[in-house]
């Protein structure tokens, strides 16, 4: 099992490329398998999510080819529509398959998802919306069973919440059903729009997508295209905290500052300078952070949950206290415990942490229970004093591309060792 060693108390400065939006290329490969020819997706950042989205591709009996951050999925040897447990197991994510493979073949098994462990993230609004769009559906022994007998029809489908992964499921279904769909109370994150984005240059019929309501017409078939991933937005605010938690200074290319336009207020009432062009961002800490307002995580365009974590290392050494609310997951306070034993004062009650800044932490092992609970403690680790042992980094590399890379670059004294 890998971990890293991080040497605390190096100001983090310099410039670095955001990469490729790991929830935006998830989806985009999933719904690429039911396009005929061949789809160039630009911009995959190497994760350990994306290695599993493609061995289900590659499963599936389609193939994929990767050079750099660009990934070619040809699939016309799709043969398969079901995927095993141990593929399902490697990311939660891997429901978004679900969609795409009963719209290419018309029927799909699979089992349920794994990931990581956040509390209930029940997939019913997923199921909801496929039932709506006439799949037939039985849950039995940990196994989702899927078929349309009479194909896939428009339908007016309204979601209780405003999930990205039910919105996807169904945006990517409705693109080959027959007649119109309309998904209200659809979820507006950037990912989403990427995502309609990739299918309409495809062939698809999709108007909406980032308003509250998406319009889908029906079309008989998709074709292969290249499609450039957008920046990934949780990644550039873990590196605007870390450079923001230790006094220093960076400059982030490739982004599209209004996709964290709930995160970069938060910071500035921490103390930072921030400066925002069409493509960058530039972030100046002027010493010890201050306590920022409540945070409130909320759907899109509101405060991130993935943000959360992150941003709570900021506040644990912020002179005053400051008070997390969290609204999506009712599990994301996992890394609390280990922040803790990195000196930080936080006290939970249910869904709310109120954390005590305090001006220094120390070094400590510690574990990532969590991918953002993992990044929380890397961010922490950057300030505390001594040399921090951060065990389970394999859930950072779910989501970050070769985190200690880029910020060894940046200044910081980190290193993987077995």
């Amino acid at each position: 099992m890998n971990k890293y060693l991080i040497d605390g108390g190096r100001r983090i400065s310099g410039e670095i490329r955001v990469q490729g939006a790991k929830n935006s290329a998830l989806p985009i490969l999933a719904a690429s398998i039911m396009c005929t020819g061949s789809s160039v997706i630009e911009n995959c950042p190497c994760l350990s999510d994306i290695d599993a989205a493609r061995n289900i591709i590659d499963y599936l009996g389609c193939t994929t080819e990767v050079a750099g951050d660009v990934i070619t999925i040809h699939t016309g040897g799709l043969s398969r529509s079901d995927i095993p447990t141990h593929l399902m197991r490697e990311m939660r994510s891997s429901i978004v398959f679900l969609g795409a493979i009963l719209a290419r073949t018309g029927r799909a098994r699979i089992s349920y998802p794994g990931g990581c462990e956040l509390g209930p993230r029940p997939i019913d609004l997923h199921i909801y919306g496929l039932r709506q769009l006439g799949a037939e559906i039985a849950e039995d022994h940990g196994y989702i069973d899927c078929t349309i007998p009479n194909g896939l029809k428009g339908a007016h489908i309204n979601l209780s919440f405003p999930s990205v992964g039910a919105t996807e499921n169904v945006m990517i279904a409705a693109t080959l059903a027959k007649g119109e769909t309309s998904i209200a109370n659809a979820a507006r994150e950037p990912e989403i729009v990427d995502l309609a984005n990739y299918l309409n240059a495809c062939g698809a019929k999709i108007k909406g997508a980032g308003e509250s309501t998406i319009f889908i017409e029906g079309v008989k078939e998709l074709t292969g295209t290249h499609h450039a991933v957008i920046p990934d937005r949780i990644a550039a605010a873990t590196f605007l905290s870390a450079a923001a938690v230790t006094g220093g200074e960076i400059w982030l290319n490739e982004i599209h500052p209004r996709h964290i336009g709930a995160v970069v207020p938060v910071l500035e009432q921490a103390g930072c300078k921030i400066t925002l062009s069409h493509n960058s961002i530039h972030l100046l800490s002027c010493g010890r952070p201050k306590a920022m307002q409540t945070i409130r995580t909320m759907p899109y365009p509101g405060f991130p949950t993935d943000a959360q974590a992150p941003i709570m290392s900021v506040a644990a050494i912020a002179d005053g206290t400051t008070i997390f609310v969290e609204n999506i997951f009712e599990n994301r306070f996992k890394h609390v415990t280990e922040l803790i034993r990195l000196g930080a004062k936080v006290k939970l009650e249910g869904r709310v942490a109120v954390v005590e800044g305090t001006p220094r932490l120390y070094s400590a092992s510690v574990e990532c229970t969590d991918l953002r609970g993992g990044a929380a403690l890397v961010v922490a680790a950057l300030v505390a004093e001594g040399t921090t042992e951060i065990s389970g980094v394999r859930h950072i590399d779910r989501g970050y591309e070769k985190m200690e890379d880029t910020l060894a670059s940046l200044g910081a004294q980190i290193r993987r060792v077995e």
